[in-house]
């Protein structure tokens, strides 16, 4: 698994850049998503992938620890799906 901290290191290097404005590029990327994925949008980055909002309606769940039955509420989450770069880039 790669660490925030690690991929900071790969993108200075790979950018040319040193590592605050590396952290700054990756932090701002992520709040960009959130802030797209919050208003409902999706974001597309051709040839890497698409994150998109999901509602996940509610429904039951069973606590493993006591068995007892408990209703689920209804939550947003966020879903990845894999772009056919990266796909054929993990698979070559």
């Amino acid at each position: 698994m790669t660490t925030k901290a690690e991929l900071v290191t790969a993108i200075a290097e790979k950018a040319g850049i040193n590592k605050n404005q590396a952290k700054d590029a990756l932090e701002a990327f992520i709040e960009a998503v959130t802030d797209s994925l919050k208003s409902g949008q999706d974001v597309r980055l051709v040839g890497f992938g698409t994150f998109k909002a999901v509602t996940r309606a509610a429904g039951t769940a069973r606590n493993p620890r006591t068995g007892e039955t408990v209703n689920r509420p209804a939550s947003k989450t966020a879903r990845f799906q894999v772009g056919e770069g990266l796909k054929s880039s993990l698979n070559s």
